[in-house]
């Protein structure tokens, strides 16, 4: 008998042997049903495991007992994986090992019912993550439902742990190495046809039916076609040369990509390549010991925090009584640039009719383009399907006029950057689309207030800032005006949802808060470059930092002139201590800028068709104006490019700005790519120690170059919250802002 009373238990624990329902409908047929009273959502927590126990102590093989079904609450509620509130309270390895034990005894029971003559059958449906899948894989058959909702899949690495509950060693077993160790690697969760052809899915069937096929399918009165491995199971998955070979190339790569920052990836390859050739006990137990030190990790704890942020965001498009605003099905954009096309193709893509207007015949046929090449290109890739693409095709519509918008919900302005332009484009739309339909600004600096200032209805426009590019960046800053609604707020809130963004809602200034935040960042790089410290040397330092590219490809990235304009902006809003560097104007001025003029810091223009390549520019040395910060140490150089950011950000935190130390981590991580495994800004600053950050970012004050730089000083002068938090020894989650950025209730 297991005892799982040492173990952590949640708030209001049910009562011993509640959680799963023991049902038998037929003779020689257990159903075995998820339910834990205590949960809204079915998490793999302690009380359930206990249970499933339990139930497991009720079935007899050797008796009259042939079949055995797992299914959730309903076809589409199977279960949502571990409980992660756990894995961020325990900081014992110990327990966590034991813990891990105790699964993994449970669920070999239950793999051994197959093995003692009965048909086990897990009916999946809705999200299937993690230890959810790793359940299923312990019985017979995956039966899922044939539903967009269903996604299977083994994310753990994107927590910096492993699947240790079986996860690392059943899945290579049932679908080879290669596709075990792509999806664990890459923490992909797949459609049930993708499952299907992985051989992960060993049926599908509507979600109506899916009780009724796994009774049959346990009881044999039906079948499912389990893909074999066949002869690729002895020439690749248990020859050693072979998983030798692909072992070798998946920890290079992954080296090359992580530069052995997640210590998760490294850890669970040779597990995954050893399982077929390693008995399951042993198996276990390597899973048991990677699992106890990866999940109190500090990698893991940032993680996992900026998961559960990412959950807590979608929070902000629902309503006091838990409710979400009604789905938005027809949408327009205006202006068909680049963020303009892109926006119009992910709003199509996403089931919304979408009508694209431009006054460019030119423009608009370029972003038609861009959206069949995307739709194609997911169609080829099998990640939409031809009937989802072609209706995906349809629903992209251009016009060069603002005819036909009175149907839409949503309209999203991404015009030029100016404010008599964005005004005017939108008092012209506000005329033509109803009183309630949401007006969208897709500015990146400009004021939502002024935007809104003598539009009908301004309570209902809010800021929507999307990032370059729009498909990967997954954050949307959500920008309220002074007269915005917190129904409207809501509304764009859902929207960024529905088209797979996190938002995160901050107030409005100048700025907002990624691109605030992200200047002083990009604007020391620059110092660094003119005061002699080599290119090379200050893009290495930042990506072994964890940032996803140096400082000096993002300025390419994102246009020396945007940039230039953004540093001006933040110059004009914050004074002194935001003076930016000149280095970028000359640039400017003779058309170097950047990617998209195929020079910049680095030279783009020898990319071949459909490929990138480019190298860092040979003439960077016209740049430097000086060698002496060339001698700064490693620490240094990284120090005054971080800290300038974490001085900002604890402004914006200070300044209600962002609502929380939580989200301005999301913000962050997503936003600007800071560092994942550091968890985000605030994370990173409350491992450094507010007392620390003070003591390093006086000391970069008081250096002879920073002393001599316009505003120079300022930048460096620790915020005031900072030096409270070192007075008081506080924590970044524990400041209250002194301003406030809540939007106004809708009238009546």
């Amino acid at each position: 008998m297991l005892d799982w009373r040492s173990f952590p238990l949640p708030p209001e624990a049910p009562v011993r042997g509640t959680c799963v329902r023991v049902e038998r409908p037929e003779p020689g047929l257990v159903v075995l049903t998820l339910d834990p009273p205590h949960r809204e959502r079915t998490v793999l927590d302690v009380p359930l495991w206990r249970d499933l126990s339990i139930a497991l102590d009720a079935i007899n093989p050797d008796a009259d007992d042939r079949g055995l079904v797992l299914r959730g609450r309903d076809p589409l509620h199977f279960a949502y994986g571990a409980d992660l509130d756990a894995i961020e309270g325990i900081e014992d390895p110990s327990i966590v090992k034991r813990l891990t034990e105790h699964v993994h005894s449970v669920l070999n029971r239950l793999e051994d019912l197959s093995r003692k003559g009965m048909t086990t059958v897990a009916a999946v449906g809705g999200p299937v993550p993690g230890g959810a899948l790793e359940l299923s894989l312990a019985c017979r058959y995956v039966l899922a439902a044939d539903h967009p909702s269903t996604r299977l899949g083994l994310p753990e690495t994107k927590l910096g742990i492993l699947p240790g509950w079986g996860g690392s060693h059943r899945l290579p077993r049932k679908i080879g190495v290669p596709a075990a160790l792509t999806a664990i690697l890459t923490g992909r969760l797949y459609d049930v046809r993708r499952a299907s052809r992985l051989g992960i899915v060993d049926r599908k069937t509507p979600p109506e039916y899916l009780d009724r096929i796994a009774n049959d399918l346990a009881m044999g009165r039906t079948k499912a076609r389990t893909k074999k491995r066949g002869i690729l199971g002895w020439l690749v998955d248990r020859n050693p040369l072979v998983t030798a070979l692909i072992e070798r190339r998946a920890t290079s790569e992954s080296r090359a990509k992580t530069r052995g920052k997640y210590p998760a990836i490294e850890t669970v390859i040779p597990i995954v390549v050893d399982a077929p050739r390693t008995g399951r006990a042993a198996a276990a137990a390597k899973e048991a010991d990677a699992v106890s030190r990866l999940a109190t990790s500090p990698e893991c704890k940032a993680l996992v925090s900026i998961f559960r942020g990412s959950e807590e965001a979608k929070k902000s498009a629902l309503d006091d009584d838990g409710n979400r605003p009604a789905p938005i099905t027809h949408g327009s954009v205006v202006g068909a640039g680049v963020m303009g096309g892109a926006i119009a193709s992910l709003l199509a893509e996403r089931g919304v009719e979408t009508r694209l207007a431009d006054l460019s015949a030119e423009a608009l046929d370029s972003a038609g383009v861009a959206h069949q090449r995307e739709i194609e290109s997911k169609r080829r890739k099998r990640r939409l399907q031809s009937h989802e693409a072609n209706s995906a095709l349809d629903r992209f519509v251009t016009t060069r006029d603002l005819v036909g918008l009175d149907r839409s919900q949503v309209v999203v302005e991404a015009v030029a950057e100016r404010l008599d332009v964005k005004r005017a484009v939108l008092t012209d739309i506000a005329r033509k689309v109803s009183s309630e339909a949401l007006l969208a600004t897709n500015t990146s600096s400009l004021s939502v207030t002024e935007i809104a200032e003598g539009l009908p209805n301004p309570e209902r426009v809010v800021g929507l800032h999307f990032f370059n590019p729009v498909r990967r960046m997954p954050l949307v800053e959500i920008i309220p005006g002074e007269r915005t609604s917190e129904e409207c707020v809501r509304r764009a809130a859902a929207l960024a949802l529905a088209l797979g963004k996190t938002p995160v809602v901050v107030k409005d200034v100048s700025g907002f808060l990624v691109n605030r935040v992200l200047g002083p960042y990009l604007d020391e790089a620059l110092r660094l470059l003119e005061g002699g410290v080599s290119p090379g040397r200050l893009e290495e330092l930042l990506l072994d930092f964890g940032m996803p590219m140096g400082p000096l490809r993002l300025l390419d990235e994102v246009g020396f002139d945007i940039a230039a304009h953004a540093a001006r902006s933040l110059h004009e809003a914050y004074g002194e201590r935001m003076t930016p560097s000149q280095l970028l104007e000359p640039c400017i001025e003779e058309g170097r800028l950047g990617r998209k003029s195929g020079f910049g810091f680095y030279d783009w223009s020898h990319g071949g068709k459909g490929k990138e390549s480019f190298h860092m520019a040979g003439d960077l040395t016209r740049f430097r104006e000086g060698e002496e910060l060339d001698l700064l140490s490693d620490a240094d150089i990284v120090d005054r490019c971080v800290l300038a950011m974490v001085n900002e950000a604890a402004r914006c935190l200070e300044e209600g700005v962002v609502r929380n130390a939580a989200e301005l981590d999301l913000a962050t991580v997503f936003g600007m790519g800071f560092a994942p495994f550091r968890g985000g800004l605030a994370s990173y600053a409350n491992s450094v120690g507010a007392l620390e950050l003070v003591r390093k970012l006086e000391a970069i004050a008081e250096c002879e170059d920073i002393r001599e730089r316009p505003g120079g000083r300022a930048k460096f002068e620790p915020a005031r919250m900072l030096q409270n938090l070192a007075r008081d020894g506080g924590r970044w989650s524990s400041v209250r802002s002194t301003d406030t950025n809540t939007p106004k209730k809708s009238a009546g």
